[in-house]
């Protein structure tokens, strides 16, 4: 599939918002990662999870309206993690340059204002084991590497989860009790070899479909084997802590790959990377699970053509939304803000455009599954259809910063579940 040249650009750019009448189709976007082992559910051909070669690892991530590129070391391609847009006429449109081609029309004038790009995306990450335990920057600490720091959140669909894979807990932050010094010297058992054994510092939780979490820039976190949903901040930053996970070793540059060359090997510095109030809180289950809540249209639709549920909100960075279409309703549903979407169950149609969740997709083939919404489309209102008799239509939405719409809501209260004591060693 052609890409088109620089002069055809903004014409390709306009055509694809104007026929799309703002709202455009997304081509998959995969990512490998050489640290895991791809949990096969992200609905790619059973052949193509190592179709990036040999030692790229398997893909083990799909990439949602993300105007960034992974960063996977020296072999990272020149457009791997980046999104791109789909041309009526053929081609693919890389989304950074669309989006600085339409710029305000395309992410609205607040967003634009303040951040000159969409500052966010989602992900389906997808092991077969859990993740190691790591932790992503905040900004003191990403800025001086040029870098932004990568707050997330995590829904677990149970569209995408046929089964939960090996290890369905997730150590999420520390243990009241814990200091310091324990942290640094788990750290520094990690060049020793083995398993250096940091997660009996943490609590695991059991996965719980329909729910999530929220995971704020400097909280320890090491994912369970859920094919997780999950909308961040623009970046890729991070620091592996754990020297074990996946039955194998993690590279020891992992600890180091975001650090200031003048800090590598300084421990403390690691101990810095970290929000140590929020990693101990007490209340962690209370101020960090996501119980997804009605939005106020959906409560006053009644619930006879769709439900939507916002399954995102505790982060200022982002939020997303659940929407679910009735078999053979049509709903018109408008939002305040530009968002990405993806299609998890069902098919019909999604503005002008026929939608689809996918069965199986070939490693650079295109798929009906994925769009973008400008905000003015947003305004307006989405047309969507569902064309099943029998099936509802799913589809999960992720926003950028500072939603107006989910600031005016009442948030939950909720308990949550109770984590899983791994104790001390």
């Amino acid at each position: 599939m052609r890409t088109p040249s620089k002069a055809g650009f903004a014409a390709a750019a306009d055509r694809a918002l104007d026929q799309g009448a703002g709202v455009v189709r997304l081509a998959p976007t995969w990512v490998p990662r050489v640290f895991s082992t791809p949990g096969r559910r992200l609905r790619l051909h059973p052949e193509d999870y190592y179709a990036y070669g040999k030692d790229r690892g398997g893909i083990d991530e799909r990439w949602l309206a993300s105007p960034i590129r992974a960063d996977n070391g020296a072999a990272t391609g020149p457009l791997e993690g980046l999104s791109q847009v789909v041309d009526p006429d053929g081609g693919l449109l890389a989304f950074d340059q669309f989006i600085a081609e339409h710029g305000p029309a395309l992410i609205g004038k607040r967003l634009w204002a303040e951040h000159g790009n969409w500052p966010v995306f989602a992900k389906f990450f997808d092991n077969e084991q859990a993740l190691p335990f790591h932790v992503h920057h905040r900004d003191e600490h990403a800025h001086p590497l040029g870098k932004v720091a990568k707050p997330e959140a995590y829904y677990y669909s149970p569209q995408m989860n046929n089964q939960l894979a090996g290890q369905p807990i997730s150590f999420l932050g520390l243990q009241p009790q814990v200091t310091r010094e324990q942290v640094l010297e788990r750290l520094s058992w990690f060049g020793r070899g083995g398993d250096n054994r940091i997660t009996e510092l943490s609590l695991g939780y059991r996965t719980r479909l329909g729910t999530g979490w929220d995971i704020p820039a400097g909280v320890l976190h090491a994912p369970g084997s859920a094919c997780t949903y999950e909308p961040q901040a623009a970046s890729d930053v991070l620091c592996m802590c754990e020297s074990w996970s996946n039955n194998r070793e993690v590279p020891e540059e992992l600890l180091w790959k975001d650090v200031p060359a003048d800090r590598v090997g300084d421990l403390d510095y690691l101990i810095e990377l970290l929000d140590w109030s929020a990693n101990v809180d007490p209340a962690f289950v209370a101020n960090r699970q996501l119980i997804p809540f009605e939005t106020e249209a959906s409560l006053a639709e009644g619930g006879h053509d769709y439900v939507e549920k916002w399954i995102v909100y505790k982060s200022l960075a982002f939020s997303a939304k659940e929407l679910t279409v009735a078999p053979g309703a049509t709903a018109i549903i408008t939002d305040e803000d530009a968002y990405g979407v993806i299609v998890v169950q069902g098919q019909g149609s999604f503005g002008v455009h026929h939608a689809a969740a996918a069965t199986l997709i070939r490693f650079g083939e295109l798929s009906d599954d994925e769009f973008f919404v400008s905000e003015t489309a947003a305004r307006a209102g989405v047309r969507v259809h569902n064309r099943s008799t029998n099936e509802p239509l799913v589809l999960l939405k992720h926003f950028g910063p500072g939603s107006s719409e989910l600031a005016r809501c009442p948030l939950p209260q909720v308990a949550g579940d109770l984590g899983i004591a791994t104790g001390l060693g």
